[in-house]
């Protein structure tokens, strides 16, 4: 997936301790500011120095670095006064302009360093293909967001919130600022080129609105709908959600879980938060992961035995869910070793997590046909 770099734990510490101390526009102006708060001082102490009254003094400085064009406060007659007053011009200028240059800089810079950003944003969201766009980065849409991250799946958010979205591009994320119920938003996320739309606002009616529009735009996209209101499902279902989740209704069986089988529930909380085998898998180098027998695929109407014996790298098929017009949904873990695989089943796979990107290159290989003696065989 292709991401905008975040910034890493000492960079961000140095931000945090001083967020314009390496800011060179920010040093011009602090330098110029300095400066000419250097020129006043002298010039009013050399004007008091003469006789001047403090107010005579001042006043004088500031008509004489702004020329404003007012005529001498006194006659400036004696060649030191001279000398300090031309000295008062030169400096005076220069600080200003140099103080005036910061600023520009700084503002040029920002404004620059916004343009590059969203420049490498819609780059990167031009390259995504198979994704998942997010529609609603709060506190539902974040946790989603990490843990995609952490499978490493592509995936875009949506979010009206700039201070959200402000967050989330500063953990890396590809982000979008929009209504997910406009076609152009979800236009600009690539609906077309996505996997799976998952539209987790906190409004119901919402929700229907981004189902009802992605679903017309790609009619193959998997959209995954939540709802606050039960009564809200059969909706967002009839909408052209595939699934929907209730988050409250979620949170309930948690809680009357706890109470009916505290002891069951906390031993899968516990294998939830350790990960345990997941974990375990990792650590040797294997993980799981879904495949899909695209059309016209090497492994079409192969057996899995015969899969697993001819692949150059160890894994094993452990569930398939059926795309045949007799089994379409049906899910079936530890398949026999005789089934065959179809067009559209989606296999989930364990091995090696170095092997799994050449394992899914088979899967979406194209048979080569030949004919040897009057007999076509796939290659």
């Amino acid at each position: 997936m292709t991401r905008v770099k975040p910034l890493s734990p000492i960079e961000l510490s140095d931000v945090a301790v001083n967020p314009l101390a390496t800011s060179t526009p920010f040093r011009k102006i602090v330098t110029g500011l300095t400066l000419f708060l250097f020129v006043c001082v002298v010039a009013v102490i050399g004007y008091m120095a003469a006789g001047w009254k403090f107010d005579d003094a001042v006043y004088m400085v500031i008509i004489t670095i702004f020329g404003v064009g007012y005529g001498e406060v006194h006659p400036i007659v004696s060649p030191g006064l001279r000398a300090l007053t031309i000295m008062v011009i030169i400096a005076g200028y220069g600080a200003v302009i140099y103080t005036v240059g910061g600023c520009m800089q700084m503002l040029i810079d920002g404004e620059l360093n916004k343009a590059l950003g969203a420049r490498r944003m819609t780059k990167g969201i031009e390259r995504l293909e198979n994704h998942t766009i997010i529609c609603g980065i709060g506190r539902l849409g974040t946790i989603l967001a990490r843990e995609l991250a952490r499978a490493g799946k592509p995936f875009v958010a949506i979010d009206a919130d700039v201070s959200r979205l402000q967050d989330a591009e500063a953990r890396g994320y590809l982000v979008i600022e929009g209504d997910a119920t406009e076609e152009e938003t979800l236009e600009q996320a690539g609906i077309h080129r996505a996997a799976t739309v998952a539209t987790v606002l906190s409004q119901d009616a919402t929700n229907v609105f981004v189902t009802i529009t992605a679903r017309a735009m790609n009619p193959n996209v998997i959209i995954i709908a939540r709802g606050e209101n039960p009564r809200t499902e059969k909706k967002l279902i009839s909408s052209g959600a595939n699934r929907v989740v209730l988050p409250t209704a979620i949170g309930a069986q948690k809680v009357a879980h706890l109470i009916t089988r505290p002891t069951a529930e906390n031993m899968l909380d516990h294998l939830r938060s350790e990960n345990t085998l997941v974990d375990d898998l990792a650590y040797i180098g294997l993980q799981f992961d879904e495949l899909k027998v695209e059309a016209g695929s090497v492994i079409v109407d192969r057996e899995i035995r015969e899969i697993e014996i001819r692949s150059n790298h160890g894994f094993l098929i452990v569930g398939i869910r059926r795309a045949k017009e007799n089994e379409v949904g049906i899910s079936k873990l530890n398949p026999d070793s005789n089934t065959k695989l179809a067009v559209g089943d989606v296999v989930i796979v364990l091995g090696h997590s170095d092997d799994i990107p050449e394992l899914a290159s088979r899967f979406t290989a194209k048979s080569k046909r030949m004919t040897y003696r009057g007999v076509t065989v796939d290659s």
